[in-house]
């Protein structure tokens, strides 16, 4: 038997084995697919008079019952539900406009509350929530406040 050191070692396996892998990872830069590329952003939020113009539109179909007013709220509201940006509870108000917006062969009550409520809250739940800023727990009491006890504190 043999006891002399074999000519290949298992590093040259392991790099052949891993060479493929590598030139891939070196042609993603060619091919526009760079793992370091940052995502796009997303659009900006609509803008308030959009969602206003939406809201007078809608009770117009709902006061009139024709079809160019009820047309046109549900032209406008149906790009805003594949907004990337706006909550569900908006879309869930968008929706309700898209699917009720709808000429009837009469103006009843029924009819028009639905879509009346749903342009009432479109402004209000349809807007930016802007973060809210918290307050440092390290801050100065303020003057003149009631300053409760922090448990936390020592």
């Amino acid at each position: 038997m043999d006891r002399s050191p074999r000519a290949t070692s298992p590093a040259p396996r392991r790099l052949g084995a891993a060479l493929p892998h590598l030139a891939l990872l070196a042609s993603l830069p060619l091919a526009g697919a760079s793992p370091l590329r940052a995502a796009p952003e997303p659009p900006p939020f609509p803008p308030s008079s959009e969602f206003r113009s939406l809201q007078l539109i809608t009770l117009a179909c709902s006061r009139e019952n024709t079809a160019e007013p009820c047309d046109q709220a549900r032209s406008l509201a149906n790009p805003l539900l594949d907004h990337p940006r706006l909550p569900a509870s908006c879309k869930d108000v968008l929706w309700t406009i898209r699917q009720r917006s709808v000429v009837a062969a009469s103006n009843s009550f029924e009819r028009r509350e639905p879509i009346d409520r749903a342009a009432r809250s479109l402004t209000s739940v349809c807007r930016l929530q802007l973060p809210v800023a918290k307050p440092a727990e390290n801050a100065a009491p303020r003057q003149g406040a009631i300053n409760l006890i922090n448990p936390n504190q020592n």
